[in-house]
């Protein structure tokens, strides 16, 4: 039996997982929103920017060897390169071209691709259980997409921008199992930050390239959504993300990542009064029984 320790770590983490999702909910609708005001790269690094800032006085206070590049400088970088420089740009030149839709219906392969890149880069495989739970939270985000019905997910069109969405995935997926590697001897707030001052470099340039092209159009609504995309999905869904993995693993959290549509819909009905229908409650039911199915029982195969 598991001790009752390790039962409520697993708790914990999908409490946490759940509130990066959950934070992240708005996202990709805010990317979508400020699609013609700011350029994908220039948005990214004003989000990490600003939340790398806020972030750096809990940096202070770590132990020095958290503060510095250490034998695991590699997966820092690794996470810096994925999490940081591809992710983020990536969803939101996405955004520019494909809806949001297609964007959590590809995204809804992540916990599929973490999975089989936690086994191959840090020897974690994903086990049995994992795989069936990330299998029935994409049966869920397909379902609760489409609201059940053949037809519409028929009528869906795809197009190129739609590739990025997949390299986005792929991105966040890498990011997922360096961030589980780092934080065999890094604390969370220490993953994150230093992750962060590593991609920033990068970001600022090419925002810089990217300025003259795609000017930033500020007005009190394009402020508003900048500042939530970096306090909420960036301080507080990045954080309790890599505690979550620190916690589960990279596998047991992706198991969880579906949540992001379902999370999306519940907000959307609080904010805008949009009705749930009974798809919504089977199929986020399905997402949320994927990921239990996931993270609870043993470690076996």
């Amino acid at each position: 039996m598991t001790p009752p320790a390790a039962w409520r770590a697993k708790l914990w983490g999908v409490a946490l997982v759940n509130l990066a999702t959950l934070a992240w909910a708005s996202n990709a609708v805010l990317g979508r929103f400020l699609r013609d005001d700011i350029g994908p790269l220039t948005l990214a690094a004003l989000r990490f920017f600003l939340a790398t800032a806020l972030l750096l006085p809990l940096l202070r206070g770590l132990a020095p060897a958290e503060r510095r590049l250490g034998a695991d400088r590699w997966w820092l970088v690794g996470m810096a390169l994925s999490g940081v420089v591809g992710f983020s740009p990536l969803l939101y030149w996405g955004l520019h071209h494909s809806s949001a839709v297609n964007s959590s219906l590809i995204q809804g392969f992540s916990p599929l691709i973490t999975g089989l890149l936690a086994g191959w880069l840090i020897s974690e495989p994903v086990t049995s259980r994992q795989m069936v739970g990330a299998a029935l939270g994409l049966l869920g985000v397909v379902g609760l997409i489409s609201r059940g019905s053949l037809d519409y997910l028929l009528a869906l069109t795809f197009n190129p921008g739609d590739l990025l969405f997949l390299a986005s995935a792929i991105n966040w997926a890498v990011y997922s199992v360096c961030a589980r590697r780092v934080m065999r001897t890094r604390s969370a707030v220490a993953a994150t930050v230093v992750s962060n001052l590593l991609g920033l470099p990068l970001l600022v340039l090419g925002a810089a390239i990217e300025l003259p092209h795609a000017p930033l159009n500020l007005t009190p609504a394009t402020t508003l959504a900048i500042a939530h995309i970096c306090l909420v999905p960036t301080i507080l869904g990045y954080w309790s993300w890599n505690r979550a993995v620190q916690t589960l693993g990279a596998g047991g959290a992706m198991v969880f990542y579906n949540t992001l549509p379902l999370y999306g819909a519940l907000l959307a009905a609080l904010a805008l009064g949009e009705t749930l229908g009974p798809s919504t409650l089977v199929f986020g039911g399905l997402i949320l029984a994927g990921g239990v199915w996931g993270t609870t029982g043993g470690g076996g195969r």
